[in-house]
């Protein structure tokens, strides 16, 4: 198991995160909790805090959280070395003496009391289940009711099927512990991933995702990436803020918790969507910062450069589609948004792959050529410069590659420089 130095009351954790979002998680960890020995793996986020875990709890780029229980390196080692005993080697590297699964288990038990004390207990993933009273803890720990649930990736997993490394394990923790295995109804899981470089072993500290926000009522783009796009966007006390295609305000309500002196529009042109998103920002108490209103992409209902900041989800794809030809209509939607950004201000986008290298190429194009002589005027009187090209205000300030399940998106940002 890792050495770590940390605070003496520090627990270790870790969170997983989807593809190309380790990064904006570690920054998180660091700036909400100012977590110690940060560390990020693909998928995975490990940090050690002494922060009340309802603050843990608060993370917005997190998928879920667990109480790590042991970091390791691959096992391809011993299993490779001696695959006849391979089982038994597995027992004897990750369970050992037991001493590490007991202690687990008491800050486990610790954190369950600490967040059914909360107000956020109904995430807890036991009702009342603890031993000890008050806040210490018992030094002799009774054998609980468990279940492993175990990913393999990469050689391994063409050597140990889950089921078999799950059985393995639990055999170990049986005959070790004592502990009893229930599949159905357990006190806790054990998590377990092994792959061709790491193993890790953890415990959920929840039932449900903390990407599951309590705040949205009908969900639409996944809330850590929403959170995400907000981050960039450089939001600050009396910012306006403006979403041009919001959908049900996902982006919009992940924004206004975060920033809670700023203001924000959505507009959408499908009146569907506009009333889902009313009843999301009703739902979320936030109708003082939050309009939104039924309009075009293409025509804002604003002055030009009236806004700090534009975030928008661009559709693509067969879940976030919709019927509008989104290559076609792209420049337009861009520019509009150019238009009402004010210098200085942010733009961030999410869009595919292939309408990103359409946004770049629009950007790159030459403008549409000089005006023309009007009548009487020689050729060579006064200069005539051709307008600049299409977005030339918008500088683009950095690309992240994210996973939204079955495809890939890029959220872009960029700062406007200048007006046109």
């Amino acid at each position: 198991m890792e050495e770590s130095k940390c605070s003496p009351h520090s627990i270790r954790y870790y969170c997983t995160a989807g593809s190309g979002m380790e990064a904006f998680l570690l920054s998180e960890v660091k700036d909400k909790l100012g977590a110690e020995n940060v560390e990020q793996i693909p998928g995975k986020v490990f940090f050690s805090s002494s922060a009340a875990v309802p603050k843990v709890m608060e993370l917005k780029a997190a998928e879920r959280l667990f109480l790590l229980l042991r970091r390791d390196s691959s096992l391809t080692d011993i299993i490779h070395k001696r695959p006849a005993k391979a089982a038994s080697s597995i027992q004897n590297r990750l369970i050992g003496d037991g001493k590490e699964w007991r202690e687990a288990v008491m800050s486990w038990r610790r954190l369950q009391r600490a967040i059914m004390d909360s107000d956020n207990s109904t995430s807890s993933l036991i009702e009342g289940n603890t031993t000890g009273r008050g806040g210490g803890l018992e030094v002799q720990v009774a054998p609980v009711s468990f279940r492993v649930s175990c990913r393999c990736s990469g050689a391994l997993s063409r050597r140990f099927g889950p089921q078999d490394l799950s059985q393995t394990i639990g055999t170990g923790l049986i005959r070790q512990l004592g502990w009893k295995v229930d599949l159905k109804n357990p006190e806790l899981e054990v998590n377990v991933h092994l792959s061709d470089d790491h193993t890790v072993l953890g415990i959920p500290l929840l039932r449900s995702p903390l990407a599951r926000r309590g705040y949205i009522q009908t969900t639409g783009l996944r809330s850590t990436v929403a959170w995400v796009m907000s981050s960039l966007a450089d939001i600050q006390p009396g910012s306006c803020v403006v979403d041009p295609m919001c959908g049900v305000g996902t982006v919009l309500l992940e924004a206004a918790q975060e920033h809670q002196e700023a203001y924000f529009l959505g507009v959408d042109i499908d009146d569907r969507q506009v009333l889902r998103a009313n009843e999301n920002v009703a739902f979320a108490e936030l109708t003082d910062r939050i309009h939104v209103v039924q309009a075009s992409s293409l025509g804002l209902p604003l002055l030009s450069s009236s806004v700090d900041a534009v975030i928008c989800d661009v559709p693509f794809g067969k879940k976030f589609g919709t019927k509008t030809n989104m290559a076609a209509s792209l420049p337009r939607i861009v520019m509009e948004m150019e238009r009402v950004l004010r210098v200085n201000g942010t733009l961030v986008l999410l869009m595919s792959p292939q309408l990103s290298v359409l946004l770049k190429k629009l950007q790159s194009s030459p403008g549409p050529g000089p005006p023309p002589l009007t009548q009487g005027e020689m050729p060579g009187a006064g200069a005539r410069t051709s307008p600049a090209p299409p977005l030339s205000s918008l500088k683009l300030q950095s690309t992240h590659r994210i996973s939204l399940g079955a495809i890939d998106g890029l959220i872009m940002k960029y700062v406007k420089i200048h007006t046109d």
